[in-house]
């Protein structure tokens, strides 16, 4: 019979999750850790909201500050974004689709703008590759989802559906937000952006 020790010596060298699955547990325990406390979070406090051991850590990081990178890739992914505009019912009508579109890309920059915010990276710097693509890139293969969403009216749009995403992209990540205007709803910002500046009674 196997003596006790050794079975606890086996369940702990017993392989469980995968080192990548448990980078990307990681990764994802300490996002909002790092928007609440910025760079000053602790790997023990990390390692405690994820139910692990803090070595557990340093097995898939070399360093804090290479978790702190990872995280900031994991917040530049356009992933998280791509899916939710996938899963939008193009048999709605576009403008339904659209503004659920805006909410989406909405959340997906604001979460970017929280932990980026919080640990100091300003002025649009990018703090590494996205899972091997560039911000270009990632930008890219948005503007390409939405265009997806825009192609059941292509008939009806006045540019192709390409063309409309990126101005749709461009509309949404550059409306000014002051604290004397509230931000335009999605539905709001959706029908300027269809139906232009100009109210039903102007002539």
């Amino acid at each position: 019979m196997t003596p006790p020790e050794e079975n606890q010596t086996a369940r702990r060298r017993a392989p469980g999750m995968s080192p990548e699955r448990r980078r990307e547990m990681i990764i994802q325990t300490a996002i909002p850790l790092i928007t609440e406390y910025g760079s000053a979070v602790t790997t023990a406090k990390i390692a405690r909201a994820a139910g692990i051991g803090e070595g557990t850590i340093f097995r898939v990081f070399a360093d804090k500050d290479e978790l702190l990178q990872a995280c900031i890739a994991e917040a530049l992914s356009p992933e998280h974004a791509i899916r939710e505009l996938d899963a939008i019912d193009v048999s709605q009508p576009l403008p339904d689709r659209l503004a659920e579109a805006a909410e989406a890309l909405q959340a997906h920059m604001d979460r970017l703008g929280a932990i980026i915010g919080s640990l100091g990276h300003g002025g649009g710097k990018h703090p590494g590759t996205v899972r091997g693509a560039g911000r270009d890139e990632s930008t890219t293969r948005i503007r390409a989802a939405l265009a997806e969403l825009l192609e059941p009216d292509k008939a009806a749009l006045r540019r192709p559906p390409e063309q409309i995403a990126a101005l749709f992209i461009g509309l949404l990540f550059t409306q000014p937000r002051t604290k004397d205007e509230p931000d335009l709803t999605p539905q709001e910002l959706v029908e300027v952006f269809l139906h232009g500046a100009l109210s039903g009674d102007a002539k």
